[in-house]
């Protein structure tokens, strides 16, 4: 399935030829995935990728896609530090904000980090791109922050919120803020995918599962990267993106990596749901079919913007939720198999 249409990326061409982009959290997964696709889609003036990590920073800029590239700049710097977001956003015209602390345990573990990362960067973030008058953002969410049971989840949905409000809050600057909001992301750093690819590599006789009825969204790399595009696009100013994807069991995920290996259920890490939410019944009616997305429109009408609801789009069904256990789209074993393969982790 693809996120971006032949209109979208005519637009997007249109809009970003001769832009400056910042990538916040520009040397993870996405970030990498995004740099590159941005070189196929458009002609930018600048991309800015921002991180902290001096040694991540070295690396990416001496990958054969990146080096030499005059529109590259790399910059050192913290969401945490408004003064940097403040210079990284200096004649900026669109920023992607993909800087997070991710995972679920570490955030139980180290709260008071993730709250000033997920957070009060996002407050940053917010800050810097109206005081610098961006013309848009986008944030990367996650199915974590619908109904969230973890500390993870629970920071993402106040970020959510914060640039669903923002919007409310730029004024004359005329910054419009919007999120996309998807599931686990295949084969990216730290997920199921590459961990049990190492065990098999490491010759593993078994796979440890934490519960053997788990199910879980899973988009590719590229349909994140297309989607977060195509709805830089689309937006309106304070709405969540959904994009349709798959469910998967992760006992198929293991049985795709391995045919017939020893499963070992080990039980749930603290914080960890058995199924994945995207949107909430709750949510339902304020939620616009698009088509290959679903978009949640803001409850509250703080701020000029006509919804994609006024607009024609259809609604979704009273009392609507979408969660991976009750998908009406799933992928088995081989077909997990056959993405694996085309994703080169088989």
């Amino acid at each position: 399935m693809g996120f971006l249409s032949e209109e979208d990326a005519a637009e997007l061409r249109r809009m970003l030829d001769g832009a400056s982009i910042v990538v916040t959290g520009g040397t993870g997964s996405f970030g990498h995935a995004f740099t590159r696709r941005l070189f196929d889609v458009a002609t930018p003036r600048r991309i800015i990728v921002l991180s902290r990590d001096e040694l991540k920073q070295f690396e990416m800029q001496n990958e054969t896609p990146y080096r030499g590239r005059e529109t590259m700049r790399f910059f050192i710097g913290d969401v945490r530090d408004e003064a940097r977001l403040e210079i990284a956003f200096h004649d900026v015209d669109y920023v992607i904000h993909a800087a997070a602390l991710k995972h679920v345990p570490i955030a139980e573990y180290n709260p008071f980090e993730c709250i000033k990362t997920n957070v009060i960067g996002a407050e940053n973030v917010i800050r810097a791109a109206m005081s610098n008058r961006v013309k848009r953002v986008v944030a990367l969410s996650t199915d974590k922050a619908c109904n969230p049971v973890n500390l993870y989840g629970a920071s993402k949905l106040a970020s959510d919120k914060l640039f669903v409000a923002a919007n409310a809050m730029s004024g004359s600057t005329r910054v419009r803020f919007s999120v996309v909001r998807y599931g686990n992301v295949l084969g990216s750093r730290g997920s199921v995918v590459p961990f049990f690819r190492k065990l098999l590599d490491d010759n593993a006789a078994s796979l440890p599962i934490t519960d053997t009825r788990m199910t879980r969204f899973i988009i590719t790399l590229r349909q994140g990267v297309d989607c977060v595009l195509s709805s830089l696009v689309r937006m309106r100013g304070g709405e969540i993106f959904v994009p349709k994807i798959p469910s998967v069991k992760v006992t198929d995920i293991a049985e795709a990596m391995s045919p017939g290996i020893k499963l070992d259920e080990v039980g749930t890490r603290p914080g960890e749901k058995l199924h994945e939410a995207m949107i909430s019944e709750e949510e339902a009616d304020n939620v616009a079919d698009l088509g290959d997305r679903y978009a949640i429109e803001p409850q509250a009408r703080t701020f000029a913007r006509r919804s994609f609801l006024e607009d024609g789009w259809p609604g979704v069904p009273d009392r609507f939720g979408y969660y991976s256990a009750k998908n009406e789209h799933w992928l088995d074993s081989q077909e997990f198999r056959k993405l694996l393969q085309e994703q080169g982790f088989v």
